[in-house]
């Protein structure tokens, strides 16, 4: 039997690993686990993150967030996965809805696949979204002005803003980055993450599709906690056990 207590770098790679795989570790659970104190593990945690392979949080420790690729990137990655998620947030959208949909590689492949009798009145500050759109009449489309930034593949600033903020929306469809039952929603740009709080104020029901790789991540910029949201579309609820507790409604999209 190995003795975790004398042998700090095992432990640390085992945590890793684990972290690696659920994308969240307890510090009273892996302490048990491993036969040695909390104060132990919270060490191994602080070592941990000083390497940048996780990010501490109250009791335990998340998997580092990985800085986000390009959106152009994005969109090549995880295709059948975000396929998936977008059909089945496609069918959550009401007909005659006034609806803001985020920027994000999942919710273009949402609105490529909405059926085409549908009348709604779309806000966007994606202008890839708004190209999918664009030949659409029984859509009234809206497209967000402003400097549109790379990584996002969005419109960004005071004048997408200033322009919501005269605007109320029976839907939104959130662009997610990192999702964490104890830190909620975040986001990896300042810029984003503000207005991203802005246009939830604006909004009487929150969907956010979430592929895998966010869940249980935290990155720079909390948005929102979770109850903020009213649904979660995943591909599936192998990591979303922590999340039940929480006043929000789980939509796991079917292959």
């Amino acid at each position: 039997m190995i003795d975790y207590d004398a042998l700090p770098e095992q432990r640390q790679s085992l945590i890793h690993q684990i972290l690696t795989e659920t994308g969240r570790v307890i510090g009273a659970d892996i302490a048990r686990k491993l036969g040695v104190s909390e104060h132990t593990i919270r060490r191994d945690l602080q070592e941990l993150a000083r390497q940048g392979l996780c990010k501490k949080v109250y009791g335990g420790a998340v998997s580092q967030f990985k800085q986000s690729a390009s959106f152009e990137t994005r969109m090549a990655q995880n295709v059948p996965e975000k396929s998936q998620v977008a059909r089945k947030c496609a069918e959550l959208i009401r007909p005659g809805a006034c609806v803001f949909i985020d920027a994000g590689s999942t919710y273009v492949a949402m609105v490529e696949s909405l059926p085409a009798d549908l009348e709604l009145t779309i806000v966007t500050n994606s202008p890839q979204i708004a190209s999918v759109l664009s030949g659409r009449s029984n859509i009234e489309l809206i497209l967000l002005g402003g400097k549109v930034n790379a990584q996002t593949g969005s419109t960004l600033g005071s004048e997408p803003v200033n322009q919501i903020r005269g605007m109320m929306f029976d839907q939104t469809f959130i662009g997610v980055c990192g999702l964490d039952p104890q830190v909620g929603m975040s986001a990896v740009y300042y810029e984003d993450a503000c207005f991203k709080k802005d246009v939830l104020a604006q909004s009487n029901e929150v969907i956010a599709a979430v592929t895998a790789d966010k869940v249980s991540q935290v990155a720079r910029y909390k948005v929102v906690p979770c109850e903020e949201i009213d649904i979660v579309v995943v591909s599936s609820d192998t990591r979303m056990e922590n999340f039940r507790h929480l006043n929000m409604r789980i939509e796991v999209a079917q292959a």
